[in-house]
């Protein structure tokens, strides 16, 4: 068969098809009665100028067209009723029609409903305080969100009513003592079985041996207040020391002469105690030496310096050079805690001496105005528990004698805390004592059973704030509030039951293992604690201070920063550097085998 292409008109007078079409035409009439023509075999599609072009001839319309059955109509691609008939609707001329726009059409400027219903746009200020007031909106959203997202990050089995939120910071996360891969973890014990523990001790302990000398506190302190502040002292010339159980004379000699089982210091007790309310991780070195029981620190431990923020939700700066970052904190904490127990003394040359002198004291040096009490408590019929507790000063009511504790809160800056000490001292003083109870659980808790176990009839806690946010250097006393330890242990919640409950579990558990040592770490992450068996010779001078390099070092604020702190930079440096090293262990005994 052939195919023929049809004629194809020739328009000699120029261009498109000719007047004349040479297609055969079909004669049809209008419902007008008037004659038309259309071409010859072609379906006819009314046309006018109210119809929506979408398309002439839509060969995808028939899914079967492709393929089409016998009898098939191959007309349905003109057939614009099918998008009614498909959707299952009636027929209607707008259903294939799309409108492109969809805003509504412009509402007239002028007329009532108009006039009524727009406001007047006012301009916005671009003033310093609006842009202020952005910049806290901002800084408070951010805050929110990393909260946010760190509570439902620490969410889970780890959570603790008495843990608190873990931190977030890499200083705090990291555990105080590198887990050595041939060390032999012996038992967990999670944190919610010490809150369960109860046991009681005889009250009071027996006093074996009291050591050293004491001055008498300076009561003009009690009437300072933020409008009447004192600058903070430096005592460089004044030996501080944090000796550890086994390198104490005194406990060697009481230990040869079996006075007790159990032998710690102070420091080491009130931390088992508030280990709940502990969010940094911590470690204590448990030596097993025939029938005893030693309880140590290793030197450069964190039990030397003081937490700032432990148990706040504000997050610390992570880098460590910055000045309110954790580590930086807790030395500066230190550094402060140590000037202020000795500046409000009254420095006459009258102290008030013991038994014995100083243990730890060479010939010649300035000591520290510092008490040790070594007293023993008893545990069980044949276990008994000797610590050395510390004192600081001592004053005169009624005609007794009474031992004080000395401690310093430390105000770093009040944008993370959202209390100024300044402001609210006076006013609001139970305000400032419930946002640190809040930021520093853990280290009021120790400070309060520690003043317990020596038997202080007072503790004096001083408010020192920095001079400047950025200055942390030169600080200023604003108050000095005394507490009685055991009704300030009740405003805290402290249960002096549940402390001496978890000290007897950790002693019966050490009790029941061989001779050897071990280490008890506070997991950094986790609330609880592990036990872990180590090697005779660890920690065994593996502490080696080592200075940052000078670009890490913490340098003071520059004379663009604050011109009051710049002025003696120098000399600030080197005061840095001597509360640093005050911070540290300062002792030339070396530990022995009892």
């Amino acid at each position: 068969m052939g195919f023929e292409v049809g004629v194809v008109p020739f328009n000699p007078d120029g261009w498109g098809p000719p007047d004349t079409p040479a297609v055969p035409l079909l004669s049809r009439r209008d419902t007008a009665g008037s004659a038309t023509v259309q071409p010859a075999n072609i379906p006819f599609a009314p046309f006018s100028r109210s119809e929506k072009l979408g398309r002439i001839a839509d060969w995808t319309r028939n899914p079967n067209f492709s393929n089409p059955r016998p009898g098939a109509n191959r007309d349905s691609v003109f057939d614009f009723a099918l998008d009614d008939l498909a959707a299952g609707v009636t027929a209607d001329d707008d259903s294939s029609f799309r409108l492109v726009d969809g805003k509504p059409p412009p509402r007239p400027k002028f007329g009532p409903k108009w006039r009524f219903q727009q406001r007047p746009q006012l301009p916005q200020r671009r003033d310093e305080e609006v842009e202020a007031r952005r910049r806290e909106a901002e800084k408070e959203r951010a805050r929110r969100d990393r909260l946010y997202h760190h509570n439902h990050r620490s969410s889970g089995p780890a959570s603790n009513a008495h843990h608190g939120p873990q931190r977030r910071e890499a200083s705090s996360l990291k555990s105080s003592v590198d887990i050595q891969p041939e060390w032999t973890m012996l038992d967990q014990i999670p944190f919610s079985t010490f809150t369960k523990l109860s046991f009681s001790v005889p009250d009071p302990p027996e006093d074996l041996l009291i050591c050293g000398a004491l001055e008498l506190y300076d009561r003009s302190y009690d009437r300072v207040n933020p409008k009447n502040e004192r600058r903070l002292e430096r005592f460089k010339t004044r030996n501080f020391f944090k000796v550890t159980t086994t390198d104490d004379p005194v406990i060697r000699r009481l230990a040869n002469e079996d006075k007790a089982t159990v032998f710690a210091t102070d420091a080491i007790l009130s931390a088992l105690m508030c280990a709940p309310r502990s969010v940094y991780s911590w470690d204590i070195v448990i030596q097993r030496v025939g029938n005893k029981l030693f309880f140590d620190k290793r030197d450069g431990s964190q039990l030397d310096l003081l937490s700032v923020n432990e148990t706040s939700q504000e997050p610390l700066p992570e880098a460590k050079e910055d000045i309110n970052s954790a580590h930086s904190l807790a030395v500066e904490a230190t550094y402060i805690n140590q000037n202020f127990s000795q500046q409000v003394l009254v420095r006459d040359g009258n102290k008030v001496a013991f038994e014995e002198p100083n243990p730890f004291a060479a010939d010649g040096e300035e000591l520290a105005s510092v008490a040790y009490r070594y007293r023993r408590w008893k545990l069980d019929d044949d276990l008994h528990l000797v610590a050395r507790c510390e004192v600081h000063s001592v004053t005169e009511v009624r005609g007794q004698r009474s031992f004080l504790t000395l401690n310093a809160l430390n105000e770093f800056d009040p944008k993370y805390s959202g209390v100024d000490w300044r402001q609210k001292l006076e006013t609001q003083r139970g305000a400032v004592l419930a946002t640190e109870l809040k930021n520093n659980a853990n280290k009021l808790a120790k400070w309060t059973a520690q003043a317990l176990l020596a038997s202080a009839d007072l503790m004096k806690i001083g408010y020192v704030s920095r001079v400047h946010p950025r200055d942390h250097y030169n600080h200023v006393i604003l108050s000095v509030i005394g507490y009685k330890p055991r009704d300030f242990a009740a405003q805290i919640n402290l249960n002096t039951s549940n402390m001496w409950g978890i000290v007897k579990s950790i002693v019966d558990l050490c009790m029941k293992l061989n001779e050897g040592k071990y280490v008890l770490v506070k997991d950094p992450v986790k609330p609880q604690v592990r036990i872990y068996e180590v090697p005779a010779d660890a920690f065994e001078n593996d502490y080696v201070e080592e200075p940052l390099p000078e670009e890490e070092q913490v340098r003071p604020p520059t004379e663009e920063e604050n011109p009051e702190a710049a002025m003696d930079a120098v000399a600030e440096t080197e005061a840095a550097k001597d509360a640093v090293d005050e911070a540290e262990v300062e002792t030339d005994a070396t530990p022995a085998a009892v």
